[in-house]
């Protein structure tokens, strides 16, 4: 089989009307794939999208490509494998269409045989849409990778070998091997598979082999049971993978097709008294939801970026991502695979109640089977996926229909993959709107303060935890959490002791939490055996659902009260641990040491220019302080001093001098607070309990700041990407606060620039670049390479010295 991607030579532009005369406007540009259609169209404070994308437009667009298709082809079967594209794909080839995929997650393919033309170039385009038919960022168009696979009729199909482990013992373990056969023939053939497991290390673990009979126009399936002896099992701290190879062979030998796929073993339990068991040991999930946006990148999906944030997320302390909410691309399971991250990966957030004007529910009922499908054919061989979860905050779930949906989605889920958990984000308000009285609910789409569920919890407040565990919620909920094996709360942590005792063989998971009260909710989950984890939102910033973890000052003249809803130009939602670009927050840390990972204090302190002044939050919202000793301010201006620490107290010492010791946890858990003054040199934080230190950190204020550029690898391969790093730093590598300034970057090479970006929340510039203004003294550069060779990043600014950074590119491994 030839399987290779399709990523290069495609034009995108908006998809005109069968009568529309195309106009300078409508050009269409050359793009490579991945590809985000909307990231670079202007955004205005009356995009139809509004605060749900950050306003950014949607729109209609149509990929093209032309390509050859050789004589030798007619023979074959070819087809184009789509990772996923935003939304309602339609695939033409010659003007004729051929496949049509309404869900913008779901990976597919299209089968390209009964429309080509032999010997000559072949025209295809995708047709892709986005329009007011998100909560959140989504992107459109090619967003994820393509491939082109050309192979016998006689063929291995896509996601076409599974594997389970369904007996695991110190000594040995089973592997359980299925492989679909496809034969687009007219005959009925015989033919042999060989399987070839293995190790981590790369040996040969185990291997196997049996016939196969497949009639023409069907599949058949192939099956062989492998021991492998003394298995490396696969965990969070051991992500131990093995690989297998099938082969698949005429009666005389000759090779037909080859397939291959990694998987691991491990043992999965859960139950109401030892909570999640992997390989027999209690696990904890420190989890984060994320979105799928790639924050400079747009939507646009690249190994590389999915790699980068696996392991950013997993060295800030996390352990479980939940995919939110919407199937997780291929390229973060591996990298989730790689790095020992476990996945709860989502279907969807609606059934058949529609949250936003043009969302997929409409279709929902006729296309549950399809996307429960392509969920699981995507998952089933990745370890790291432990639960599917079949929705999020579904609005009819609470009814008799909505339980029976419930039902038939699990047992779907099940029938098809039974080896992982079931579970589902349950929100008991919002499935009971037209129960509860409130002042804001989602509406038809109108204004956000009329629409926007965030908007309807932030203004209950503490409302929030007595209804639900109100016994309206209880009851109206009961069915469809009895379907599941782990029942997901949304921000429903007064349910934990409550289901205690009123279900006590139900396990619960906090599939969607307030950030702010990660300390509340991780005591719950150290204490209570039946929960077995945690889900902030959100673990990674994301574009759209535009300020809803921003800080307003509410004293600031024309500062008007928007709900959860922050006005333009917000692009970004401001609640991440970690920011788009990589960097870590102070709420990162503050959650670290809840984890119990982190010794070390850390220190971050509130902006003096605002001391006093009255804040405007979210319950999403963390603070704006910074780990910075660096301010414009005046010497002697008052300021506010945090230290996270798992400590008993804190002092605080400026310049050899201490300015005073407090409680850790007077106010807040884990938080120690002073009101001191900003004078410029060094603060260091002490920690200490039962009067020995425990740790020690320190912030010096900056000096005279250069301007740098880093890569974090400095070789990458042709079909990776590269981070550059750019930050105001003096010689030592302290950044200040407070002094951003506008960079450009440009590079030369076998390289070009892909994204640009800051942290910063509320923004007008373009991602496109080649410009930006740093956010806290820092930036990041994305570039691709176009090939093997060298590439040059060239950092400027006015009046300091240009930075530079290099990278070298090689050829991308065999596969």
């Amino acid at each position: 089989m030839i399987r290779e991607p399709f990523l290069d030579g495609w034009t995108v532009g908006p998809k005109l009307g069968a009568f529309e005369a195309p106009t300078a406007e409508s050009a269409p540009r050359a793009v490579r794939l991945p590809h985000d259609a909307v990231r670079d169209l202007p955004r205005s404070a009356d995009s139809d999208q509004g605060v749900h994308t950050g306003y950014v437009p949607g729109g209609v667009f149509e990929y093209a490509k032309s390509f050859d298709v050789p004589d030798a082809w007619r023979d074959k079967t070819v087809r184009l494998e789509f990772e996923g594209v935003y939304r309602d794909a339609v695939v033409v080839l010659n003007g004729d269409a051929v496949v049509h995929e309404p869900n913008g997650y779901n990976a597919f393919e299209a089968v390209l045989d009964p429309y080509l033309r032999y010997g000559q170039p072949n025209r295809i385009t995708v047709e892709a849409r986005a329009h007011r038919d998100s909560r959140w960022y989504s992107g459109a168009g090619i967003y994820r990778p393509v491939h082109l696979a050309v192979a016998d009729p006689l063929h291995i199909p896509l996601d076409g070998t599974r594997v389970t482990t369904p007996d695991i013992d110190a000594d040995r373990a089973i592997a359980s091997i299925a492989t679909t056969v496809r034969n687009g023939s007219r005959h009925t053939r015989t033919l042999r598979l060989t399987w070839a497991v293995s190790a981590p290390d790369g040996s040969e673990a185990a291997s196997g082999t049996a016939p196969v009979t497949v009639l023409p126009g069907s599949d058949a399936v192939a099956r062989v049971r492998l021991a492998i002896d003394l298995p490396e099992l696969w965990s969070d701290t051991a992500p131990s993978l093995y690989r297998v190879r099938t082969t698949l062979a005429a009666d005389d030998g000759d090779v037909i097709d080859t397939d291959a796929a990694a998987f691991g073993i491990r043992r999965l339990q859960v139950d109401a008294t030892r909570g999640l068991r992997i390989n027999g040991e209690t696990v904890k999930l420190r989890g984060a939801c994320v979105h799928h946006d790639s924050g400079p990148l747009g939507a646009a999906t690249f190994a590389d970026a999915e790699d980068r944030r696996v392991r950013l997320l997993k060295e800030a302390g996390f352990n479980a991502l939940r995919s939110a909410h919407n199937p997780m691309s291929r390229a973060m399971l591996d990298a989730c695979d790689r790095h020992g991250v476990f996945v709860m990966d989502e279907l969807t957030d609606t059934w058949t109640r529609s949250k936003v004007a043009f969302d997929a529910a409409p279709g929902f009922a006729a296309r549950w089977r399809h996307d429960v499908d392509a969920l699981v054919a995507k998952d089933l061989n990745h370890p790291s996926v432990i639960m599917y979860s079949i929705g999020n905050e579904i609005l009819e779930l609470a009814t008799p229909a909505g339980s029976a949906w419930s039902r038939r989605l699990a047992e779907a889920i099940r029938e098809r993959d039974d080896t992982r958990l079931v579970t589902n984000g349950i929100n008991g308000i919002i499935a009971n709107l037209d129960g509860m009285q409130t002042d804001a609910a989602p509406g038809d789409g109108g204004e956000p303060e009329a629409s926007d569920p965030n908007t309807m919890m932030a203004a209950m407040g503490d409302m929030m935890a007595a209804a639900n565990a109100s016994e309206l919620v209880t009851r109206s909920t009961e069915e469809s959490a009895s379907v599941l094996d782990v029942v997901g709360f949304n921000y429903a942590e007064s349910r934990y002791e409550l289901d205690r005792e009123l279900f006590p063989n139900r396990v619960i998971v906090g599939s969607e939490t307030f950030p702010s009260r990660i300390e509340k909710m991780w005591e719950l989950v150290e204490r209570l055996d039946h929960v077995i984890g945690d889900f902030t939102w959100t673990g990674w910033d994301y574009l759209g659902e535009a300020g809803i973890g921003r800080v307003d000052y509410s004293d600031e003249p024309g500062y008007q009260p928007t709900g959860t809803a922050g006005p333009y130009p917000y692009l970004l939602a401001g609640c991440g641990d970690i920011d788009i670009t990589g960097h870590r927050r102070p709420v990162s840390y503050y959650r670290e040491t809840v984890f119990g990972l982190r010794s070390e204090p850390y220190l971050t302190v509130h902006p003096p220019r605002y001391h006093g002044r009255p804040t405007a939050t979210t319950p999403w919202s963390w603070d704006d302080s910074v780990s910075s000793w660096t301010w414009d301010a005046e010497p002697g201006a008052p300021v506010t001093v945090d230290v996270y620490a798992p400590a008993e107290e804190v002092e605080l010492v400026r310049d050899g001098v201490s300015l005073g010791v407090a409680t850790v946890g007077a106010e807040k858990a884990f938080r120690a607070r002073f009101e001191t003054e900003y004078r410029p040199g060094e603060l260091v934080a002490i920690a200490r309990s039962g009067g020995r230190e425990i740790g020690r950190t320190a912030l010096r204020t900056a000096g005279e700041p250069g301007l740098t550029a880093s890569v974090e690898k400095s070789e990458i391969t042709a079909d990776g990407l590269g981070f550059v790093a750019i930050a105001l730093a003096d010689p030592d590598g302290v950044v200040p606060s407070g002094a951003d300034r506008a960079v450009t970057v440009t590079v030369e090479g076998d390289a070009e620039l892909i994204g640009l970006g800051t942290g910063r929340i509320r923004t007008e510039e373009s991602f496109a670049g080649p410009s930006v203004t740093t956010w806290n003294g820092r930036a990041l550069a994305i570039v691709r390479p176009t090939g093997p060779g060298e590439a040059t990043v060239t950092v400027t600014t006015d009046g300091l010295a240009p930075a530079v950074a290099s990278l070298t590119i090689a050829r991308p491994a065999s596969p």
